[in-house]
């Protein structure tokens, strides 16, 4: 298989920064369309124009649901998650209320995902849970909801959000996203059904060589182009191009 093919379909081509225009949403689809990326993740009232925009191409349409914070009622993220499907989402991640993770109110956090995968199932989609782990202290928190994912059926379990910033005690606010140490524990607690998504930090080509190691099935990414084009020169498949249209987000 062309490497650079397999890297492009790795990646879930991030397009959910609060700036990001409608013209540079576009831009971003024509980038995946252009790289055969695995998907898009696009914000979730654009979710029919991006369909639009990836007509001819077997990029799929994702969005999110609860983005970024996951403090919406349930009723709440199953109706957006209803309706993303409705828009055309085939790819639904969707963020864990945190709160309600730390407090170890576990019947509501597999209520919540249970209800909200039942809507993906209902729609033909496919579910990621984003765990948002640079909030989770211990790794208690992220074991206990792989099980609860694996039992419940989920496909993905996913690092971050690339929104969590958590404020030190010098009030500087700091991210780490998919770390090593949290890749190889959720791996490990997904079991051999259930796949692991890796966003926040993934900006290079070694970056994403990495995780692909680690054994990692996605990765939420908006350095698109810039993996891509390394990987071209890399291992010389094509031309390297000019980078342009990335968009910003984790």
């Amino acid at each position: 298989m062309n490497p650079v093919y397999e890297l492009a379909k790795l990646i879930d081509h991030s397009l959910l920064h609060p700036t990001m225009t409608d013209d540079q949403l576009k831009m971003g689809c024509e980038l995946a369309k252009k790289y055969d990326t695995a998907s898009v993740c696009i914000k979730p009232y654009a979710i029919r124009q991006a369909a639009e925009w990836l007509t001819g191409s077997d990029v799929l349409v994702g969005t999110v649901i609860g983005f970024p914070h996951g403090n919406s009622a349930i009723d709440i993220k199953v109706a957006e998650t209803i309706q993303a499907c409705k828009d055309g989402a085939v790819e639904i991640d969707m963020v864990v209320n945190v709160g309600k993770v730390l407090g170890e109110d576990w019947n509501f956090v597999d209520k919540e995902i249970r209800a909200i995968l039942k809507a993906c199932r209902d729609h033909k989609a496919i579910l990621k849970v984003i765990f948002e782990n640079d909030y989770l202290t211990e790794d208690r928190f992220k074991i206990r909801l792989c099980e609860i994912c694996r039992e419940a059926g989920v496909d993905y379990v996913k690092t971050s959000t690339g929104y969590g910033f958590v404020k030190n005690v010098d009030g500087v606010y700091g991210y780490q996203g998919a770390t090593e140490h949290d890749l190889k524990l959720m791996l490990h607690h997904a079991g051999p059904d259930m796949k692991v998504k890796a966003a926040g930090g993934v900006r290079t080509l070694d970056d994403l060589l990495h995780v692909k190691e680690l054994g990692v099935s996605r990765v939420g990414a908006s350095a698109t182009a810039t993996m891509l084009e390394e990987a071209k020169a890399r291992y010389g498949v094509g031309n390297a191009e000019a980078v342009d249209g990335e968009s910003e987000g984790y």
